[in-house]
């Protein structure tokens, strides 16, 4: 027999709701059938707290506590990436399908499998009687995925209620298998930041013409050789503080040969920065911005020369550096004044939350009752959330999902054959559960 809180996620799992930076290729009718298949799915919620529609289909649920001093919030987003038509999906992707003990579907992991483990657990302490010593709120995105506004208006409504949160929580790191090479243990990754997403358009104009009489350093060529010169000078590395504290909590339990250099972070930064730098792409990108090119266009056709050619560069930028000193640095680094360098969007990186003290003990403590055998530790989160935009109220942000993860499994979201455990899940309900029941008078 399948679990009810599972039945509830396989529902809304079902509802393709699909972001698109386009609003008019957006299916408004699925996030109709999500927002309207939640208030069926969880009637008591509905009923006990008081909703706010935000954006088009954002929700900001307002659950009143004994006091609203040290209120705490509660995030997750309804809407979902794309699935690629030929990506081999092994269950279909909309399907919510169970295999292997496992919920398969996009939105699984990212991020409805949040946001139900949520409304289960309000739900289940509202038939209990349960009154949260805090306030509690819930904000639900429904446009994380295109960098939307619903989040920037959840925090406008709450600023406007004078809310200011003594912590907010929102998807992020979770309970981590395989997360550093010789660590047996999973890691409970709670992220206190998050790098900053900025986008560039990097575009060259020129007289483009006929194959046949190509002249030297054309739009295309001119750009490429920007391109290769920013892949070749990144910008300096070093290990931000939040990842020496994670070194050193996973240090007693990696290999001998690795415990001194990890118990020793602070001390032994450079060589810390080295050793990550020489690991491979994903240990390095905890040291530094990144430059990613994503984009390229230039000629429409095989024999014309393109008049136009144009990139565009994601950066990720690590506490530390800012969005002024990575333009510097590509304009600097490009040298051409023909390469024109346009902003498509900035975001600074996020400020650090706190771990010395009694919110982050919370989510430390909680891990610790509900997954024993994690090491909690915070890090630095690679990827953008919309809790960025909430760091304008709150001064502790952290960012965590409280589900076992494979390293195969992180590696399924925004990708193919993303899958969300059944016992996970279920762990996750209880999570979110005890957390709200641990919030302090």
């Amino acid at each position: 027999m399948i679990d009810p809180a599972v039945a509830k996620l396989q529902a809304l799992v079902r509802i393709p709701t699909v972001s698109n930076r386009d609003p008019d290729l957006i299916d408004v009718a699925a996030f109709d059938e999500f927002v309207a298949e939640l208030a069926r799915q969880f009637p008591l919620l509905h009923e006990s707290l008081e909703l706010t529609r935000v954006d088009t289909h954002g929700l900001l649920f307002h659950w009143a506590g004994d006091s609203a001093e040290r209120s705490v919030v509660l995030m997750a987003h309804l809407d979902v990436v794309p699935v690629e038509e030929d990506a081999p999906w092994q269950h279909p992707p909309f399907g919510a399908e169970i295999h292997d003990g496992s919920i398969w579907g996009r939105g699984t992991l990212d991020d409805k499998g949040e946001l139900v483990a949520i409304c289960v657990a309000v739900e289940a302490l509202l038939e209990q009687g349960f009154t949260p010593a805090q306030d509690v709120w819930l904000s639900f995105g429904c446009n994380e995925e295109v960098s939307g506004t619903s989040a920037v208006l959840a925090v406008e409504e709450l600023t406007r209620r004078g809310v200011r949160p003594w912590f907010v929580i929102d998807e992020g790191g979770a309970i981590a298998a395989e997360a550093f090479p010789g660590v047996a243990v999973p890691v409970g990754v709670v992220g206190v930041t998050e790098k900053g997403v900025t986008s560039l358009e990097l575009r060259v104009d020129g007289r483009g013409g006929h194959a046949s009489t190509p002249a030297k350093n054309g739009p295309t060529v001119r750009l490429a050789k920007a391109l290769a010169r920013l892949d070749k000078h990144p910008m300096s590395a070093s290990v931000p503080d939040p990842t020496i504290e994670l070194f050193r909590r996973m240090a007693p339990h990696a290999p001998k040969a690795l415990r001194p250099l990890m118990a020793n972070a602070t001390r032994l930064r450079p060589v810390l920065t080295r050793a990550l730098i020489a690991a491979g792409p994903e240990p390095a990108a905890m040291t530094r911005t990144t430059f990613a090119i994503t984009t390229l266009s230039g000629s429409p056709a095989l024999n014309v020369i393109a008049s136009t050619a144009k990139a565009g560069v994601n950066i990720r930028i690590m506490v530390g550096d800012t969005v002024t000193g990575v333009l510097e640095h590509v304009r600097r680094t490009i040298n051409d004044d023909q390469v024109q360098v346009t902003v498509v969007e900035e975001n600074e990186p996020s400020p650090i939350s706190p771990i010395d003290d009694d919110a982050f003990a919370l989510i430390e403590s909680t891990i610790a009752e509900v997954f024993p055998d994690a090491i909690p530790a915070p890090y630095v989160m690679m990827a953008a959330t919309d809790s960025r935009f909430f760091t304008e109220i709150c001064s502790r942000v952290y960012r965590f999902a409280p589900f076992r993860m494979t390293k195969a499994q992180r590696e399924s979201i925004h990708s193919y054959d993303e899958h969300l455990g059944v016992d996970a899940f279920v762990d996750g309900v209880r999570w979110y559960q005890l957390l709200i029941e641990r919030i302090p008078r």
